[in-house]
């Protein structure tokens, strides 16, 4: 009996780890590239621990073919991957915000390492990526992502084949509402560069003795400067409302 009770918890908490793991190394903030791996298994296998005793009895029973017990696993596994492709989607927006902000304020040619994608990107980018970690963190949006994730057992029934057209659908949505929340946040930069190309198109027909282009530079950049000093709240704000709508359809009740 103690063999039979000790097999079917250490089926259902894999079963739970496959999920939570795979959504845990995608998710913003526990699955950066600078926290360790090491780090990020702990806490999954902690967190499965934790919400075995809820999510067990919602489990299938143990397949009696290791067959069957992969393709159960592996649907565990592609869940968690969708559910944190998706959390991870909407951190693409950081990226669309401060790379057409970086290109407006003239600070297009300074790229750094960004720890969010691995590689290097504009520093406004990086700048917003950091911003809205610590917004997510302080805001306790982490909470709405790991419940979205245990949430998740409701909307999709661990040993059924994953729903991969739904999966698709929504990717493709997630992807269209990240970019339109970039661009809804470099809004203001877009403004300024527009009126800034406008000015520099009358100066440069009015006296095109001058050397516009050493002219408006320092001005650019300067003015590009106050405007993110002026809208950041705003914009991180208005990031931060659109992850918090994307993560509550998922945190459907158990």
């Amino acid at each position: 009996m103690l063999g039979t009770i000790l097999s079917l918890n250490l089926f259902a908490f894999f079963l739970i780890f496959a999920r939570m793991g795979t959504a845990i190394m995608l998710m913003p903030g526990f699955g950066e590239t600078n926290v360790a791996p090491r780090m990020r298994l702990v806490f999954a296998l902690g967190l499965s621990a934790v919400i075995l005793p809820v999510i067990g009895p919602r489990l299938p029973r143990p397949p009696a073919e290791a067959m069957d017990f992969m393709m159960i696993l592996g649907g565990e596994m592609i869940v968690g991957l969708f559910l944190g492709t998706v959390m991870r989607l909407m951190m693409a927006a950081l990226q669309v915000a401060g790379t057409v902000a970086a290109a407006e304020m003239g600070l297009s040619n300074v790229l750094v390492q960004d720890f969010a994608s691995a590689q290097q990107g504009a520093i406004a980018s990086s700048f917003f990526v950091v911003v809205a970690l610590v917004l997510i963190f302080a805001s306790d949006l982490h909470h709405l992502m790991l419940r979205g994730v245990i949430s998740s057992y409701g909307l999709f029934t661990p040993g059924e084949l994953p729903p991969f057209g739904d999966f698709a659908d929504a990717i493709s949505r997630t992807v269209s509402r990240s970019f339109l929340i970039g661009v809804q946040m470099a809004a203001p930069f877009i403004v300024v560069g527009l009126l800034m190309s406008i000015g520099m198109g009358i100066l440069s027909r009015l006296m095109p003795q001058v050397q516009i282009f050493f002219i408006i530079m320092p001005l650019q950049i300067t003015l590009g400067l106050l405007v993110l000093a002026a809208v950041l709240a705003a914009i991180m704000t208005w990031f931060v409302s659109g992850f918090e709508e994307t993560l509550t359809a998922f945190t459907s009740p158990l």
